[in-house]
């Protein structure tokens, strides 16, 4: 993964991945990254919306949009996350987003386990915005334990439906690996990481301190929220961001 490609109408650039994320963002010299959390989930065409009239009032584009986390119902199948995939990168399509032929904006989604959203909705969002001697900034990508490129994410399931504590380590240690992975094109490490959020309802404590803690993972904490990956049988995600601004709308 080392595809790395300016996108200079948003401030940042971005190493390339699927149609429906890029794996990864950092902030273009001059710029940086901010980091935008609503104060609950709001529906996916509202929040499209509202990130619209926040971008304005900021005098950003909508192609400075670089990241969205987003809160789904369930996990999908295949199909019906193909199909929520088609319907969410259109938007970007029609805010310019993909004019270089490759979709800039990285993501998560995941589903709470207790009281999910009505509707896919979004959680959070980054931004990139002008600034001069900002530190560098970034925003990975969420992953789950799948490999990326199979047929189907059941074929590409590291240890799928292995819940014991075998399997939960080695998808976290293969999650854990994609997060390096995202950052090392991009000239960032475990060291330049503010926030580290975790997406799981299994425990992680038996691989904490080992996987997460001595990787350097932790060194601002983590963040456990109580959620699934969005596809059916994958039980383990991971993203990570080095931000040095963050904000939350009411």
């Amino acid at each position: 993964m080392s595809d790395v490609i300016d996108f200079p109408v948003g401030g940042y650039r971005f190493v390339k991945g699927v149609f429906q994320y890029s794996a990864a963002v950092a902030a273009l010299p001059g710029y940086r990254i901010e980091h935008v959390r609503f104060g609950k989930p709001v529906a996916l065409a509202e929040g499209f919306a509202q990130i619209a009239g926040f971008l304005k009032a900021q005098g950003r584009p909508l192609t400075a949009l670089c990241a969205a986390e987003l809160r789904s119902p369930a996990p999908f199948d295949d199909q019906g996350f193909l199909d929520f995939n088609k319907q969410y990168s259109a938007v970007l399509g029609q805010w310019g987003l993909l004019s270089l032929g490759h979709n800039p904006v990285s993501r998560s989604n995941v589903c709470p386990d207790i009281a999910p959203p009505a509707t896919p909705s979004f959680y959070a969002f980054s931004y990139a915005t002008p600034a001069a001697d900002a530190p560098p900034s970034f925003v990975n990508a969420g992953s789950g334990e799948s490999i990326e490129g199979r047929p189907t994410y059941a074929e590409g399931t590291v240890a799928y439906r292995d819940l014991s504590p075998a399997g939960m380590l080695a998808k976290a240690r293969h999650v854990h690996t994609i997060m390096e992975d995202r950052m090392t094109p991009l000239g960032f490490g475990w060291e330049d990481v503010t926030a580290t959020q975790i997406y799981t309802i299994h425990d992680i404590h038996p691989f904490l301190a080992d996987d997460l803690v001595r990787r350097g993972a932790a060194n601002h904490g983590v963040t456990w929220h109580y959620c699934r990956p969005p596809i059916i049988d994958l039980e383990y995600e991971v993203d990570c961001r080095g931000v040095h601004v963050e904000r939350v709308l009411a």
